[in-house]
């Protein structure tokens, strides 16, 4: 018998271990930033039957009771608002307000801004000129001035928030989404698709857009923060997330007033906004490192 049938042969490993191995290559700065956006995405979800408490809830005798670690008791461990409101509850429904507002206005802008790029790539001339102006006009007006005019003149309906926290940084797409395109249009795969046959729609979506797809999910992880700290500039003013609803920046602008009798009101949802835009910031960047070819 040849030595090399005597032998084992290797074991091929686990898909436990493999995990194992990869999770280890992971930074700890990123892994911690992962835990704590796992963290704000299972409190966004399961808020409802985490938190102990009604948002709407008070109670009078509780009125600005200290949170655990200041003498508090358990049963309100970050403490009480001005009408004994329990400052977790609220911390937590704020947190999904915030997170959907920010889900779904990043992903407004991304798709508002990758379709305008892309038409401007396929069209060129008169529609790629019009694309351009639009894109120049958005980047020299201060976003915050439009959406306080938009706000007050038609009024702080959710439906219409959201909607403008979308066109946010959709600039920012549409350019990224064209100047991609017009390079992938000069590469040959594109070319040999065409030349296949194969229409626009085929093009654009199934070979063009997986191409570019990553430097679209870097950005997106620049402009989720972005928005939950617009969402909370435009609360903290009073003209975001509306009562009974309560979102980041809603608790931070109710909590100023208490800032010296009762600060951990307004500390508790500016920490989560603090650790949460860190969290989003860090991971966009490993990200970035890990989807850019050149480098690898």
């Amino acid at each position: 018998m040849a030595v090399r049938d005597a032998l084992p042969a290797a074991l091929p490993a686990s898909p436990i271990a493999a995990i194992g191995r990869r999770l280890a290559r992971i930074p700890f700065g990123v892994g911690l930033a992962a835990a704590w956006l796992l963290l704000m995405a299972v409190c966004a979800v399961g808020a409802d039957l985490i938190r102990p408490y009604s948002i709407t809830a008070f109670d009078l005798k509780a009125r600005l009771a200290p949170p655990l670690l200041f003498g508090g008791t358990p049963a309100h461990p970050l403490g009480t608002d001005e009408l004994g409101r329990d400052v977790l509850s609220r911390l937590i429904m704020s947190i999904r307000m915030s997170l959907l507002i920010a889900l779904f206005g990043t992903l407004i802008a991304a798709s508002l801004g990758t379709a305008l790029g892309i038409l401007a790539a396929h069209f060129r001339r008169f529609v790629e000129t019009l694309i351009l102006m639009a894109i120049d006009f958005q980047a020299s007006m201060p976003f915050m001035i439009i959406a306080l005019s938009v706000l007050a003149f038609f009024g702080n309906s959710l439906p219409l928030f959201v909607a403008l926290m979308g066109f946010h940084s959709w600039e920012r797409y549409a350019r990224i989404t064209r100047g991609l395109t017009l390079a992938a249009n000069e590469q040959g795969y594109a070319a040999a698709v065409r030349q296949l046959g194969a229409g626009p729609g085929r093009i654009y979506g199934l070979h063009i857009l997986p191409n570019i797809a990553s430097t679209l999910i870097v950005s997106m992880t620049l402009t989720f923060p972005e928005i939950i700290l617009l969402e909370s500039g435009l609360s903290f003013l009073g003209l975001g997330v509306q009562p009974p609803l309560s979102s980041l920046g809603n608790m931070v602008g109710y909590g100023r007033e208490y800032i010296t009798r009762a600060p951990w009101i307004m500390l508790a949802p500016a920490t989560v906004i603090v650790l949460t835009t860190l969290s989003i910031s860090l991971l966009g960047d490993w990200l970035r490192d890990r989807l850019d070819p050149t480098l690898r």
